[in-house]
């Protein structure tokens, strides 16, 4: 089977359909010199084979991961799963079209003993050694062995209260190396076998990532997002930059535009001593470019300068993922982001004056977009609001709040809207999302995978409104002191982060002058013709 490999010195570009919109762009980064680690690619075209079980499928990909293996090898300096200087992986998923969050990865792969006791020798961090330890047997065990991530979450929390720290970011090495002994009891209680051969591990986890493909969750988002005619995921294994690696480390996602508002304003989130599923899972708080600007003034000035380029390079407004290793910004991921109709709007038009992009050009972008019914929505007659988050996705809703998605399916079956109320989000929630106006979380960053969700849907989303807390079991949550009971009505403002309780007024305006520039453009095709 043919790989593609990425960071060989090539430009050739690739199809989106062959190897995945993810891995396209990253050749191509890696072609235009940006700072991207080394990968290969499993392509598209094996993807329905091992989800069937091909046998013959399942040589082709252990032909491809032990060639691709040797190549990432040459070039990092590393061996796989070595107790010296050891190569850990990622496995990540990647279709034709972006599917954000609802396709697997598993992070760390190549993690065995050995391999953390090599990260030791390496670095000279044993915290730095066992959470990279504990976070694979996490990602593995849940996306692999299909161990319910809860009791990971619960093994954490119990860890967390005993230690006396805020949150695991604050626990130290020895009790991480605790963790990840309690992370290896519960796997084996389940009675599920964790290799301990790096192969074994990748070999497992490019598997799990491919069937990811069927899940209830991809198969919902490509229902509601039209996406059915997509023949499925790529697997690209890329040689790990680690966020995660002390004070001087970190890793975040960042738009070179608001996909919110449309604002000409880069939105950056970072997690310092982290790895990017922290960021992008939604639950946790993110801090925002200050924070790097402070730590990393050269670093923030980089990572502005790399978001310009990219979005003259592809001619859009990107979403980028990112990770700073010991203060060297590294690139994992673009692509063009997914907005409201709103910012879609301004976008175009912005582009268009910016020489970026011609007016005929943005009209076919904006092909399917109502313009006639675009409108922005406002809150009037309103008073102080109950509670405040991070405004992730602009808009305006009132409905009554349902704490699940299967209490959202049953509240918006009854006609009424519905605001659905998280303590996260997951993009597991997707059904939930596709039946609300609107979504609130107690924790998360605009750049969550879920943020992004909620946008490209076009609902109004606030994350990390500290004041909220939501028992799901129980069907109820308390905002500020008030409680809120499944069914109570609720206001919310996407763009300022702002709740207010009971139904709030509404009104409507057009944003004509915006329109009114379509409108010329549209005449002055027609007079082309």
């Amino acid at each position: 089977m043919q790989i593609v490999r990425i960071g060989d010195g090539s430009t050739k570009q690739h199809s989106a359909e062959t190897i995945g919109a993810k891995a396209a762009n990253l050749a191509r980064m890696a072609a235009l010199g940006f700072p991207v680690p080394p990968a290969f690619v499993l392509p598209v075209k094996l993807c329905a084979a091992i989800v069937e079980n091909d046998p013959h499928a399942t040589q082709m990909l252990i032909d491809g991961l032990t060639e691709g293996i040797e190549f990432l090898e040459n070039a990092t300096g590393r061996l796989f799963g070595d107790r010296r200087r050891p190569l850990l992986v990622s496995v990540r998923s990647g279709a034709a079209r972006s599917m954000p969050g609802m396709l697997e990865t598993v992070l760390n792969v190549g993690c065995t003993p050995a391999a953390v006791h090599g990260l030791v020798r390496m670095t000279g961090h044993p915290r730095f050694a066992w959470d990279c330890r504990r976070r694979f047997l996490e990602s593995y065990a849940s996306v692999v062995l299909g161990v319910d991530p809860a009791t990971f979450v619960a093994r954490v929390a119990e860890l967390v209260a005993a230690e006396g720290v805020g949150n695991e970011r604050s626990l130290d090495g020895e009790a991480l190396e605790r963790l990840a002994g309690c992370y290896q009891q519960r796997i084996e209680d389940t009675d599920c076998v964790l290799p301990e051969d790096p192969i074994e591990q990748l070999k497992a986890s490019a598997q799990a990532v491919y069937r990811s493909w069927t899940s209830d969750r991809a198969r919902t988002y490509r229902q509601h997002e039209h996406l059915d005619n997509l023949h499925g995921t790529a697997v690209t294994i890329q040689a790990m930059v680690y966020g995660n690696r002390g004070l001087s480390s970190g890793a975040g996602v960042a738009f070179s535009r608001d996909p919110s508002t449309g604002a000409a304003q880069p939105i950056v989130d970072v997690l310092f001593e982290s790895q990017g599923e922290d960021v992008v899972s939604g639950s946790h708080n993110p801090e925002t470019e200050e924070a790097i600007a402070r730590s990393f003034p050269a670093v923030a000035t980089q990572l502005r300068e790399t978001l310009a380029r990219l979005e003259q390079e592809f001619g859009d407004v990107q979403d980028v993922e990112y990770t700073i290793e010991e203060g060297k910004l590294w690139i994992l991921q673009t692509r063009s982001a997914k907005r409201t109709p709103l910012a879609a709007l301004r976008f175009a038009i912005a582009f268009v004056k910016e020489g970026l992009i011609t007016p005929s050009q943005a009209l076919r972008r904006l092909n399917g977009l109502d313009l006639n019914a675009l409108a922005r929505k406002r809150l009037v007659d309103v008073h102080e609001p109950v509670a405040r988050g991070t405004g992730a996705s602009a808009g305006i809703a009132v409905g009554r709040a349902a704490f699940d998605s299967g209490s959202a399916e049953r509240l918006a079956a009854s006609g009424d809207p519905v605001i659905l109320v998280r303590p996260d989000t997951s993009t597991s929630d997707v059904a939930g999302f596709a039946v609300s106006a609107g979504i609130v979380t107690a924790v998360g960053g605009r750049t969550a995978h879920a943020a992004l969700v909620a946008r490209q849907m076009g609902k109004p989303c606030i994350v990390g409104s500290a004041a909220l807390t939501v028992d799901v079991a129980s069907h109820c949550a308390n905002l500020a002191g008030t409680p809120i009971k499944e069914g109570d009505w609720l206001s919310i403002d996407g763009e300022a982060g702002t709740i207010y309780l009971g139904q709030c007024n509404v009104v409507v305006d057009r944003p004509e002058t915006e329109l009114a520039e379509i409108e010329r453009w549209r005449i002055k095709s027609l007079e082309h013709l």
